[in-house]
């Protein structure tokens, strides 16, 4: 089959939206003929130089930018640069439209930007239009507002406000419509793609992992012995939800525990404040922005992953969790609560802050205290992650979706990710 991919952020090597985008790319070419629109002053030079080294015969790549913008990046991920997205999109189909003509495709898929509330106008082609996965539709529940300070509150209600103006744009509802099927990344985006008048939508993460990242995270060592150590790897934002997991952690009161953070942000004085008004500053570790290498080896020292975050759409970082044999400690919240089943990790309601907190601490408590089934968490999340969320079976289920799309009468999809 002949596919039409569109992918504004695509680079091999890289996490995230990038490596979304050349992730799947790379793998729906193993099955199909495969065509990415994507730009080239992001990642041009890293993708010719992947496919030089290790080349994809059914993966061509069409680069183009709007003329009178053509560094996207100067901007970063402010305003700017999502006016230039969308912007982007127009003249995306207008050169999808004239590739069409030329090698007539069977089926147009949208992959990057991972995001519901803008439209993708090549689902105006006169093909199927397969629509993410996309993600964005969750929020933090009002009664943790509280908790934030007025720049984190006006955050939250610009984020809201922003998300509400892309649902009352025409095109984005005329996207929802066209699809023939619709990827949400939670259940949350799903409800809100419903109410744009989406017909088909399913629920699948965006996450995925290669080959070698798993062998790799498998080789890390079983979660057993002494101390009891609980890892926190995210950005320290308020959204993320650190300081619920400082605040469990201290109302647990385990013996010679410890809870180790990773990452940087404009949280960290907050939150080292935090664990010294809790008494536990000197068992809590923050350990700063690592490389992927060093990350890695300090969660194969922990027992389990901790991640209490408010609205994240997807669940990146639960995912390499699962792969390193950890358990997981999350709320029932967005992409963690579509990755996280009993059998992987403990889900906590977020019902209030006072609330979570002492349901995340007795989640703690009973992790420390049944060695075993941290090793059962860990092994079936090991198991999940290799069926279900490496990049080639991703591109498996995809590859057949497409089959599945362009069959006679539309028949109903019947591929879940579950």
């Amino acid at each position: 089959m002949k596919v039409l991919l569109s992918a504004y952020s695509c680079e091999p090597g890289k996490g995230s939206e990038r490596g979304v985008g050349w992730s799947m790319a790379r793998e729906v070419a193993r099955h199909h003929e495969v065509w990415v629109l994507t730009r080239p002053d992001e990642s041009k030079d890293a993708i010719e130089a992947e496919l030089a080294a290790n080349p994809v015969p059914n993966l061509h790549f069409v680069y183009f930018t709007l003329p009178f913008w053509k560094d996207s990046l100067r901007w970063g991920q402010s305003g700017a640069m999502q006016l230039h997205y969308y912007l982007w999109q127009i003249q995306a189909y207008f050169v999808g439209r004239k590739l069409h003509r030329e090698i007539g495709f069977d089926v147009v898929h949208h992959v990057t930007f991972v995001r519901y509330s803008s439209p993708s106008f090549l689902s105006l082609l006169p093909i199927p239009f397969i629509w993410g996965p996309v993600g964005g539709g969750e929020s933090a529940p009002l009664s943790f507002w509280a908790d934030f300070s007025w720049k984190n509150k006006l955050y939250e209600s610009l984020r809201w406000a922003w998300r509400s103006i892309g649902e009352l744009d025409p095109f984005t509802r005329l996207t929802a419509q066209r699809s023939a099927i619709i990827y949400a990344t939670t259940k949350d985006t799903a409800q809100r793609l419903e109410k744009l008048g989406a017909t088909n939508v399913q629920c699948l993460s965006e996450s995925g992992m290669t080959q070698a990242e798993i062998e790799q995270l498998s080789q890390c060592p079983l979660p057993t012995g002494f101390p009891i150590r609980f890892i926190n790897i995210a950005r320290l934002l308020h959204w993320k939800g650190l300081y619920l997991g400082l605040k469990a952690f201290a109302e647990a009161n385990l013996p010679d525990a410890e809870y180790w953070i990773l990452g940087e942000g404009p949280e960290l004085g907050r939150l080292q404040a935090l664990s010294l008004d809790l008494g536990i500053a000197d068992r809590v570790k923050f350990w700063g922005l690592l490389p992927r290498e060093e990350v890695l080896v300090k969660l194969g020292q922990c027992t389990a992953l901790v991640h209490p975050s408010l609205h994240d759409s997807g669940g990146w970082v639960p995912l390499e969790a699962m792969a390193s044999g950890r358990p997981i400690i999350c709320l029932d919240l967005g992409g963690p609560s579509e990755l996280v089943t009993p059998e992987i990790g403990i889900k906590v309601p977020a019902h209030s802050p006072e609330q979570a907190v002492s349901d995340l601490a007795k989640a703690m408590i009973k992790l420390a205290e049944d060695k075993k089934m941290c090793l059962q968490m860990g092994q079936a999340g090991q198991q999940k992650v290799k069926e279900y969320y490496s990049w080639q079976a991703k591109g498996d289920l995809f590859a057949q979706v497409y089959k599945d799309i362009t069959t006679e009468n539309g028949q109903e999809l019947t591929h879940e990710f579950s």
